[in-house]
């Protein structure tokens, strides 16, 4: 057994750490709870199989961590949680030509047969697209995919963090620091205690640069700010309405209660600046009600704001730290951190147990990160 510290308890930190909790290995948790972290803030999708990028390396990643959710959930039930944030209440693609829904339709039945979990795809009509999602304009056809989710970033990250915890691991909220020593990490310094470990694992998303600039490294993690809006609509039953993905590139989502959440905006940021800002939020707002008028009725409950990390290329890195045979990192998830974050958590718990990933690692190098 060896002792593993994780910096950073967002999805992917949480779910490497019930993994490697889960194979009997200790496991001490470290976060500090910053208020713009991209899985408490977010909202989001499992639908990855619609997605008009290019990049194969970042598709198997997503498509793995789409087919690993069933799987994960009923584990996760059956360790007594039952309150996870995903549900599976499929996914409609929204076009307002017949041409446009013919092609979408074809690269859907194409992605299938990689993708059977996809479920079944269907064509809707405006009238039956508007059945499903009542606030749509109704000009709108649509391509369904059953096998769609949506979950509730923090609430499946609690579920994790209390999965690990109930298997041992130490969650410690707090900031940390490295201990370094003969060019190694030894551990960490959090709440002015010295923690030593086989193992450091930085999976702390857009806070990565400042954990490294103490020890002369310079990651290259960038971010971007996101903010979402929560509406709600009083007195209608939007548990069970499906994705809403509009031919721009944001979606909409439901759960209990009537709550609509409209995401997200994607803002070049350099700092932490965590202010709701008006004009990203107008115009976020104006392309949802383009789409779904419907929502002009409904009340405004808030808007929340995350910092989503980006790695060069766009492309995530996994796997070991150059030069530092004790150190593991992963980050880069992006927009895509709630569909590939648990999946990605089990494989970078494999690799820091000594145990072979279930996909090959190669194309998320680390190495390229560090300037």
């Amino acid at each position: 057994m060896m002792k593993h510290i994780i910096i950073g308890a967002g999805i992917l930190g949480a779910s490497t750490a019930y993994h490697l909790a889960k194979k009997g290995e200790e496991v001490v948790i470290i976060d500090r709870h910053e208020p713009g972290q991209a899985t408490r803030n977010a909202a989001g999708i499992v639908c990855p199989w619609l997605t008009n990028r290019s990049n194969q390396a970042w598709y198997q990643l997503v498509l793995g961590g789409a087919r690993y959710y069933p799987a994960l959930i009923e584990e996760l039930i059956r360790e007594g949680e039952r309150e996870t944030g995903y549900e599976q209440v499929g996914a409609v693609n929204i076009f307002d030509t017949e041409e446009k829904l013919d092609r979408k339709m074809e690269i859907a039945y194409k992605r299938k047969e990689e993708a059977p979990e996809m479920g079944e795809i269907t064509r809707l009509s405006p009238e039956q697209t508007k059945a499903l999602f009542p606030p749509v304009s109704d000009i709108y056809g649509a391509v369904h995919i059953g096998g769609a989710a949506r979950i509730n970033g923090a609430a499946l990250t609690d579920a994790l963090l209390r999965a690990a915890q109930k298997k041992g691991a130490d969650l410690v909220r707090g900031d940390a620091s490295f201990l370094y020593h003969h060019v190694e990490i030894q551990g960490v310094e959090v709440l002015g205690e010295r923690r030593y470990a086989d193992q450091v694992i930085v999976t702390n998303g857009a806070w990565t640069n400042e954990l490294f600039v103490p020890i002369g490294m310079r990651p290259d993690v960038t971010f971007e700010k996101a903010q979402i809006i929560h509406l709600q609509m009083p007195g209608m039953d939007t548990s069970r309405w499906p994705v809403m993905l509009p031919p721009f590139n944001h979606y909409m989502l439901t759960f209990g209660n009537g709550k609509i959440v409209v995401g997200a905006t994607k803002e070049t940021a350099d700092s932490f600046d965590s202010r709701v800002t008006a004009g990203p939020v107008h115009q976020l707002m104006n392309k949802a009600l383009r789409v779904a008028p419907g929502l002009a009725d409904a009340t405004y409950l808030g808007t929340k704001v995350g910092f989503r990390p980006f790695t060069p290329g766009s492309l995530p890195v996994i796997g070991r730290v150059p030069g530092m045979e004790h150190v593991l990192i992963a980050n880069g998830l992006g927009a895509s951190g709630l569909t590939s974050g648990p999946f990605v958590g089990a494989q970078l718990a494999n690799l820091a147990a000594g145990e072979e990933p279930e996909i090959r690692l190669d194309s998320f190098d680390p190495s390229g990160l560090f300037k």
